[in-house]
């Protein structure tokens, strides 16, 4: 079964950036769409940014133009770049399959406040 384990987050100033990474297990890890989602407190998670199945990127419109998606395959990493950073950008950031597996890993928080 497919685990995936995010790192990166943190305490960061409103205008400070991030830079998130999910490492992924299994071989067939290359084979995935692969996203990024957060949850902020008392919201339902969303997708914040995705591969598409053509290898471009997607982005809600919330984040574009400040978060990157990238993605390494050869080291079955996936991350996630954050500029200009904003305070409702506060939440628990996971990366799964697009669409999404049932199993989350832990997420890592990210919490941007001054």
């Amino acid at each position: 079964q497919v685990q995936f384990v995010e790192s990166g987050g943190g305490l960061v100033q409103p205008g400070g950036s991030l830079r998130l990474s999910c490492a992924g297990s299994g071989s067939i890890f290359s084979r995935y769409v692969m996203g990024w989602y957060r949850q902020a407190p008392g919201k339902q998670r969303e997708l914040v940014a995705r591969f598409t199945a053509g290898g471009s990127t997607n982005y809600a419109d919330s984040v574009k133009g400040r978060f990157t998606i990238s993605r390494d395959n050869a080291k079955n990493t996936v991350d996630l770049q954050m500029n200009s950073l904003k305070p409702e950008d506060t939440g628990v950031y996971y990366c799964n399959r697009f669409p999404s597996f049932t199993s989350w890993g832990q997420g890592t928080q990210v919490t941007v406040s001054s």
